[in-house]
């Protein structure tokens, strides 16, 4: 009979495949997992208690700094909560210049996820051709913000800027561009023997323990719940356009990559009708004071990010900051099954089932 001695493992918080500075303790027995302990806090930087001592405004640019992959739906969330407290209508200019921002945004964060988890599988062409593709909507977000990944765009009441001439065109021409790449995408990875064996079945989870652990975006919908607050609980102006919520039944690593890999899909349906719709002109900003103070009272609002839902609650005593700011950070969320995925694993495993999870450490530590 083979004995072996119980060997406890660091993974991280320097490892590649932990996507930032994320620490996993794990007890094996041979190759298989026995425990793991999730340490996190290395990239805390207390970013709701200082919102306390920030304006509204200044707040804004450390909501880019959470989700750094996503930072144009943390701009929305937090000027749609305080936008909710001042009862603000947002120009429709405005309204769509954030819409496309956001899903173009949305589809850059899903490929960064597509390249790097493969990428953690082994296989390095697909890395290379997200970050191709990415590349296209980081120079777009570029010309209209001036920012590559931190873009400080949103503002309370519409936007920073208008977009430059031309820039609607070069969004519509990017979609049928996209569109060909993902079926590229398909071509090259999706049914790839070794990418199905590597992923069919791993990280497993039924739609009870979805819901048990508080999950969101494709962790929860890769069971089977079919929930997207873009349709269940429409905001700002999803509520003209067209598209599925794409859900999997699998629950598992394969059904995860085929929710966000179809989740472009949607987005680009979103970007292509937004595109049509686009008002010639208008203002890209409300009348608000040069000094905001939200109206004494709370709100809490919620949105649908690229890692699920974030939600924003703010407590206001009527001064120009905020009395309590507190995020929810899907990320966090979506972290907590990690520890029951893994224990019984091969070690193997274990960067499939943390990949497939796709978290941003900046969101997870606050």
């Amino acid at each position: 009979m083979i004995r072996t001695e119980e060997m406890i493992l660091n993974v991280g918080p320097q490892h590649p495949s932990t996507h930032g500075v994320f620490r996993l303790v794990v007890k094996l027995d041979g190759e298989i997992i026995t425990e793991a302990t999730p340490v996190i806090g290395y990239l805390h930087r207390g970013t709701e208690k200082i919102a306390e001592n920030l304006q509204y405004l200044q707040i804004i640019p450390y909501t880019d700094r959470m989700d750094y992959l996503s930072a144009m739906t943390n701009n929305y969330v937090i000027c749609h909560a305080v936008e909710t407290m001042m009862g603000l209508e947002i120009p429709e200019r405005a309204d769509y210049l954030r819409v496309i921002a956001m899903e173009l945004n949305r589809v850059a964060s899903h490929l960064v996820w597509w390249g790097t988890f493969l990428l953690d599988l082994g296989a390095v062409s697909p890395f290379l051709y997200a970050f191709r593709e990415r590349e296209f909507i980081i120079n777009m977000l570029n010309e209209l913000s001036g920012g590559r990944l931190t873009y400080n765009y949103m503002r309370v009441g519409g936007v920073k800027w208008d977009a430059p001439d031309g820039w609607i065109e070069k969004v519509k021409n990017f979609i049928p561009y996209m569109r060909e790449q993902l079926e590229g995408y398909h071509s090259l990875v999706t049914g790839n023997e070794i990418f199905m064996d590597r992923v069919t079945g791993i990280g497993r989870y039924t739609k009870e323990d979805a819901i048990h652990y508080s999950l969101s975006g494709a962790n929860l919908r890769c069971t089977g719940v079919k929930w997207d607050l873009r349709k269940d609980e429409p905001y700002s102006i999803y509520d003209r356009f067209k598209f599925d919520i794409v859900t999997q039944e699998g629950g598992d690593a394969l059904a995860r990559y085929h929710v966000r890999t179809k989740e472009i899909e949607e987005s680009l349906k979103i970007l292509e009708q937004a595109c049509e719709q686009f008002p010639s002109s208008g203002e890209i900003l409300a009348k608000v004071p040069k000094i905001i103070k939200a109206p004494k009272g709370e709100a809490y609002v919620r949105i649908e990010s690229p890692r699920g839902e974030i939600g924003c609650y703010i407590s206001s005593d009527g001064k120009k900051e905020p009395y309590r700011l507190k995020f929810r950070r899907p990320s966090f969320y979506n972290l907590q099954i990690l520890p029951k995925l893994l224990k019984g694993q091969n070690i193997a495993n274990m960067i499939a089932i943390l990949g497939a999870i796709d978290i941003v450490l900046g969101e997870v530590d606050g």
